[in-house]
């Protein structure tokens, strides 16, 4: 970030209010160094891991850069995180100091396990708000540092990030990632995908707390030396297609849901998009509709990717690439990524297989945290799964299946349904559950819960909302199930083991209908 000019604005922020900032990459980089001075002199030191959980405001580029400058491991965690997924990260990471928006220092407070690890509570303070007891406040630890901050020396392979992402079983796995990834991501998704220039002005929507917002509106952004727009409000379409015109925005990153519900707006045409020529979607496959809504209104072609916390973009199509609608793309390097079956071994095209990315690829994750072997569990031959199911055609092209596993993908947020069954199954009124996706128009998926109910009690329309907000309780909200069904049995193997394909297919063929 030292090579661009100091003067240029790096940030500009508005949130639905209406209040507007901007910082430029000098003052961002003297604010960062401040937090650095202030970080080290607290006797945080590399390597150490800090957990970060704050909204879409510049501070969160400030922390972020300054962590790294330190050495520091930043565990990304978005704030609709509750206690008892804080608890888990902070002990599994042995995490040192926590640093989150007052509004979150709650759910931090709820912890009721010791964590020894936990040296520092650092709150980050809404305009007005107190500093309660035992925190202490970031905007003091940067005060009266110095605005210079030479950075530590770091290897390549030194952890940068420690991403926590959903498993079919058990609780989130810790993806570590290294210094050299982001440069390998940079210069993969930045440029081939994104097509950010130097003068762009870039909206990606991902909030912080997610691996896609340090794809996108942190080092793709602050990488390329372009002008990032930052808006920290409710997706509502209008409003964002306001804002798309109103900034001039040259590159957009969104959603599918968010390109889903834009396309249903009424009055397309009266919006003026001419200066958006790069448009990319990821998290999950985008509906051919869609595409051909914004082709037609706006003469623009959004440009499907696909990646997981794992890496980065591994499939694509990149800048000035030929599409294929409804499909993913292509590797982003010939042999990169493959169509593999359980041997390892490459399919001809038309068979359909794992998507599966070459274990030597720079921007592949080091390592699961504290569980090296899960990750050599998942390579087959030459190749790292992902868990996801295409088939690629004579051309290259991917064409997406499905998963392979369990995981749920809804609004481009990966949940497990381990979680949701855990939180589910603490209700008195449960018996049993199993979660699964279910098919949506908008969402593209949304978590249904098939649940047995002790025998006493019935299932009602109050029940179901009693369980839905108990889930938001116990863990993150958008982990809640949107559908419940009651049901007297679950399909089970001869072993006892829940069958949800058998789930997934019943559900599959009642949206078909």
């Amino acid at each position: 970030m030292e090579r661009f000019d100091s003067a240029k604005t790096a940030l500009k922020w508005l949130d639905e209010n209406g209040d507007y900032e901007e910082i430029t990459y000098g003052e961002l980089l003297k604010q960062a160094n401040q937090l650095a001075n202030g970080l080290e002199g607290l006797g945080l030191r590399k390597g150490d891991r800090v957990l970060v959980m704050v909204p879409r405001r510049i501070i969160a580029y400030v922390i972020y850069l300054a962590c790294l400058k330190t050495g520091l491991a930043i565990i990304p965690s978005s704030e609709m995180l509750r206690a008892k997924d804080l608890a888990y990260r902070l002990r599994h990471s042995e995490a040192r100091a926590v640093i989150v928006w007052s509004d979150a220092t709650q759910e931090v407070d709820k912890i009721d396990e010791d964590i020894p690890s936990l040296d520092y509570r650092i709150a980050v303070s809404a305009e007005g708000a107190e500093m309660k007891a035992g925190w202490l406040g970031l905007e003091a630890t940067m005060k009266g540092q110095s605005d210079t901050f030479d950075a530590v020396q770091t290897h390549r392979d030194d952890m940068a990030i420690l991403a926590y992402t959903s498993g079919t079983t058990g609780n989130p796995k810790g993806v570590v990632h290294s210094h050299g990834w982001g440069y390998a991501h940079l210069r993969i998704a930045a440029s081939l995908w994104l097509d950010i220039q130097e003068s762009d002005t870039v909206w990606a929507t991902a909030a912080p707390g997610w691996q896609k917002w340090i794809w996108s509106p942190f080092l793709s952004v602050l990488g390329s030396g372009a002008t990032g727009f930052v808006y920290n409000g409710s997706f509502q379409p209008n409003r964002y297609l306001e804002l798309i015109q109103s900034y001039g925005v040259q590159v957009l990153c969104c959603t599918p849901t968010e390109y889903r519900l834009m396309a249903k707006t009424d009055g397309l045409d009266q919006y003026d998009l001419s200066n958006l020529r790069s448009a990319v979607s990821a998290g999950e496959p985008l509906n051919e509709e869609v595409i051909n809504e914004f082709q037609r209104h706006f003469d623009l072609t959004i440009r499907d990717g696909y990646g997981q916390t794992e890496s980065t973009l591994l499939i694509g199509t990149l800048k000035d690439a030929p599409s294929r609608t409804g499909s993913m793309g292509r590797s982003i390097a010939e042999g990169l990524v493959e169509v593999i079956d359980e041997e390892g071994t490459p399919l001809a095209p038309g068979e359909v297989g794992d998507i599966a990315v070459h274990s030597d690829m720079p921007a592949l994750f080091q390592s699961y945290y504290q569980d090296s072997e899960r990750k050599t569990a998942s390579i087959h031959g030459n190749y790292f799964v992902t868990g996801d199911r295409a088939k690629k055609d004579a051309e290259g092209y991917f064409w997406f299946e499905g998963r392979g596993d369990d995981i749920i993908i809804s609004s481009g947020y990966t949940i497990g349904p381990f979680e949701v069954e855990e939180a589910l199954i603490k209700h008195h009124a449960v018996k049993e559950c199993a979660v699964i996706a279910s098919p949506d128009e908008i969402r593209g998926h949304v978590v249904k819960a098939f649940i047995v109910l002790k025998e006493e009690i019935a299932g009602s329309p109050e029940l179901v909302k009693e369980l839905q907000n108990h889930v938001k309780e116990w863990t993150a909200p958008y982990k809640y199930p949107r559908k419940i069904e009651f049901i007297k049995d679950l399909p089970k193997t001869n072993s006892g083991k829940i069958r949800r394909v058998e789930l997934r297919q019943q559900e599959q063929r009642a949206s078909q209908e």
